[in-house]
């Protein structure tokens, strides 16, 4: 029931911008960190931004300057502003939550299919 998923993906060119979304849906109690993850071709999963329900946020080194992860709790909603895309920047956007579904005591990892966002150089 519980499912997320993601939006925003798309062309760029170097040097532009994108907005990925990501909400979570179905019978959902509370929401602990949302994150974005990507992956390139041929290259394993990394953690891209880390948010959590409270405002903090943490960022992968290459991306800081240049990403800004933020959340609305009310939609339990996250979004990932990329600027000053770079070619590198080009994979799987993938996100992830820890979320405790309604009449649960535990948090579960649920995952999005994933966006692709493509940089031109």
């Amino acid at each position: 029931q519980v499912q997320l998923v993601e939006s925003g993906g798309g062309l760029v060119q170097a040097g532009g911008s994108l907005t990925l979304s990501c909400a979570a849906s179905g019978s959902i109690s509370s929401v602990n960190p949302m994150r974005w993850y990507r992956q390139s071709l041929g290259k394993q999963r990394e953690l891209v931004a880390t948010i959590t329900s409270g405002g903090s946020t943490n960022y992968l080194d290459s991306v800081k300057g240049r990403f800004t992860i933020s959340r609305d709790n009310a939609k339990n909603t996250v979004y990932l502003q990329m600027n000053s895309l770079k070619a590198e920047d080009t994979a799987v956007y993938y996100c992830n939550a820890d979320i405790m579904a309604l009449f649960s005591h535990y948090y579960t990892s649920y995952w999005g299919k994933g966006t692709l966002v493509t940089v031109s150089s």
